[in-house]
């Protein structure tokens, strides 16, 4: 759980966690590392769901690029109001097909007031089929919030200089995510801790449960 959770939350490659581990006197190879992260980061999300905050019912949604093994591979990505990320979903293009399928994942849940995004000519189509009262706004520079959130995942891939396999790259930005939405609150774990070792302490319930 250390691991995993010290790679989703800092700019660390899999050797950096390995040399860490290292200093704590474990043996492990970097890629065991690869291996948990793959294999625990889903446990854990599932393990977690019945302690999220219902999102808000105002959303941003954007996509970014994020380059899997010299190819670049397109990332939706949607937050709401108080900064929870709602969902993420790579795809190998950015598309009509790709967009529909994102926003059909994120109508099982709460319907939002107001979705807005940036002005891609799939999106005003899908939410008259999908979401059809909620109110469209594609104005210019009105999902600054998503695209400054982009950055922090930006940030994090950095260090890795390109994941590998794509299954990686829908595994690391859902992680990522998750993370983020624990330290900023929006789970119902670690609330008793400090903010600081709020991560930790969510991650100590959340191993009883994997």
């Amino acid at each position: 759980m250390v691991a995993v959770r010290w790679y989703l939350r800092y700019a660390l490659s899999y050797r950096d966690v390995e040399e860490l581990l290292a200093e704590r006197c474990l043996a492990v190879d970097h890629v065991t590392v690869y291996r948990w992260v793959q294999r625990f980061t889903p446990l854990l999300i599932d393990a977690a769901r019945p302690c999220r905050h219902i999102p808000g019912d105002r959303w941003f949604v954007d996509e970014t690029y994020v380059k899997v093994s010299s190819r670049w591979i397109c990332l939706y990505r949607a937050v709401d109001q108080d900064g929870q990320v709602i969902d993420v979903f790579a795809s190998d293009h950015r598309d009509l097909a790709a967009a529909r399928w994102f926003f059909t994942a994120l109508s099982h849940g709460r319907r939002p007031v107001e979705i807005t995004t940036d002005k891609t000519s799939a999106y005003p189509r899908i939410l008259d089929e999908l979401l059809p009262a909620a109110h469209h706004t594609d104005a210019w520079r009105a999902n600054n919030r998503i695209e400054s959130d982009h950055s922090q995942l930006k940030a994090r891939l950095q260090p890795m200089r390109g994941l590998k396999r794509f299954r990686s790259s829908q595994t690391v930005s859902s992680g990522h995510a998750f993370v983020q939405n624990i330290r900023r609150g929006h789970y119902e774990l670690g609330l008793d801790a400090d903010p600081h070792p709020r991560l930790s302490a969510a991650f100590t319930e959340l191993a009883l449960a994997v």
